[in-house]
């Protein structure tokens, strides 16, 4: 993932963070996925994978790493960072600060190293110290609990004011992420509210575009 501010430094734009809904059918997600990420300049794509055997899942991984990765974006799992090297993908994302501690140095140096679902500040700052590559706010723990919106803002303002690794807002809604960015998140991720949107993927990224003041695609 891109270099983020420094802090001290002047604020830019954050970059996009797509999370896919939990793939099955690769192949049939193939032609939304390129078609979302035509419209607006994704940084990673967050690849969550519906159950299945070991075969099948990397089948999946190396089908959408083939739409992905020609853009410039990163693939980054959820979970599965016993995956991603064989898989090709870039690398994962662990939900809580355990499974980040026993998953990390089997991605490091090679592989980005993500870390959400972080209950509090102690837990974002062990990420960072044990080498996290992202630390998220506004994702699900482990328990599907999620912080109120307020307490995201908040502790995105005190990391980015502080920690030189990126920090990542989490959107759970669209109308969500204007403010994430204007609390500091370098990278600003958004999911099923992407998916779901009436006119569809694309358009529904360029809004955020718009909204966050992100990059257009490559031309």
């Amino acid at each position: 993932m891109a270099q983020p501010n420094r802090a001290g430094t002047e604020q830019t734009a954050p970059q996009l963070y797509l999370v896919t809904p939990p793939i099955d059918d690769a192949q049939a997600f193939a032609a939304p996925l390129r078609a979302a990420l035509g419209a607006a300049g994704v940084a990673a794509v967050l690849l969550r994978l519906a159950p299945a055997g070991e075969r099948a899942l990397i089948e999946r991984v190396k089908t959408l790493a083939a739409v992905v990765q020609p853009t410039g974006a990163a693939l980054v799992l959820d979970g599965h960072a016993d995956l991603v090297a064989r898989a090709g993908a870039d690398g994962a994302h662990l939900t809580g600060i355990a499974a980040f501690t026993d998953a990390v140095e089997t991605l490091k140096p090679a592989r980005i190293a993500g870390c959400g679902g972080l209950a509090s500040r102690h837990d974002a700052m062990l990420a960072g110290e044990r080498g996290a590559d992202y630390v998220m706010f506004g994702d699900s723990g482990g328990d599907g609990h999620r912080l109120p919106f307020n307490t995201v803002l908040e502790r995105l303002e005190w990391w980015s004011a502080l920690f030189e690794i990126p920090c990542v807002g989490f959107a759970a809604n669209l109308d969500e992420a204007a403010a994430l960015a204007t609390a500091g998140a370098e990278f600003v991720a958004v999911g099923q509210g992407v998916w779901d949107h009436p006119r569809g993927a694309a358009t529904a990224l360029a809004d955020v575009v718009r909204r966050i003041g992100a990059s257009e695609p490559a031309a």
